[in-house]
């Protein structure tokens, strides 16, 4: 089993400015509204983990950072790896911990937990790295590279707004924090961390209430040799 240290899980007294804080007060306050909002509508998440379970064999240990509550992506982690899921969220890692027992959950920052090097054969973000600010995004990336093994792989959504950091006062309800690249910068991020993105493409759809939404899809592998990005507009 992999080692976590879970490093800062978000004490309470942190400023009300604090976009952490308010991510995690955010899913707290929305935790049963986001799973029935997130069940409402389609996703690429199927077609996407699909191409992750193709390249990570079963029993392989897997983390999957910003897990979230009960979701059948993590379901299907779970089932098939030695998984670990975390999240900042104390309320969504309850309701994980319910719904799957037995399934290891910890509550923590995705930017402070500390695993052994070369300890990982992928790592798992969706919907994550946008709720993150701008200048520990790349220091994530760099984090998961040095986690994974030599061909290990990262499945990731990356926001593409290009949004500096700005709080939407009533998102599902509560207040959240948002933070973005564009396309061009998340590329470069990742291969600043030394991860080749294998494919990456930016995939348009629908969230109810907030119209279309544009994430890059990245499935990237640690490895010495160089691959050719697949990228499409």
């Amino acid at each position: 089993m992999h080692r976590l240290r879970p490093g800062d899980r978000r004490r309470g007294g942190a400023p009300v400015d604090d976009p952490k804080e308010i991510v995690r007060a955010g899913y707290d306050a929305i935790a049963g509204r986001y799973a029935a909002w997130a069940a409402s509508f389609e996703t690429p998440v199927a077609a996407w983990l699909a191409k992750f379970v193709e390249r990570v064999p079963a029993g392989a240990p897997v983390l999957e950072l910003g897990c979230g509550g009960d979701n059948p992506a993590t379901r299907v982690l779970a089932g098939r790896y030695e998984y670990l899921g975390v999240d900042l969220s104390p309320v969504q890692i309850m309701r994980s911990r319910a719904a799957m027992p037995g399934i290891r959950f910890e509550v923590g920052d995705a930017t402070c937990v500390e695993l052994d090097a070369a300890a990982l054969d992928g790592v798992v973000s969706l919907f994550m790295l946008g709720h993150i600010p701008r200048p520990e995004q790349g220091l994530l990336l760099q984090r998961i590279a040095a986690w994974l093994r030599p061909g290990g792989w990262l499945l990731a959504t990356m926001a593409t707004a290009a949004t500096r950091g700005e709080i939407d006062p009533d998102w599902l309800g509560a207040p959240m924090f948002f933070a973005a690249f564009d396309e061009a910068t998340n590329l470069r991020l990742l291969r600043e961390a030394g991860l080749d993105a294998a494919e990456a493409r930016v995939v348009p759809f629908e969230e109810p209430g907030h119209g279309l939404v544009r994430f890059m899809w990245v499935l990237a592998q640690k490895s010495h040799s160089r691959h050719e990005v697949v990228s499409h507009p």
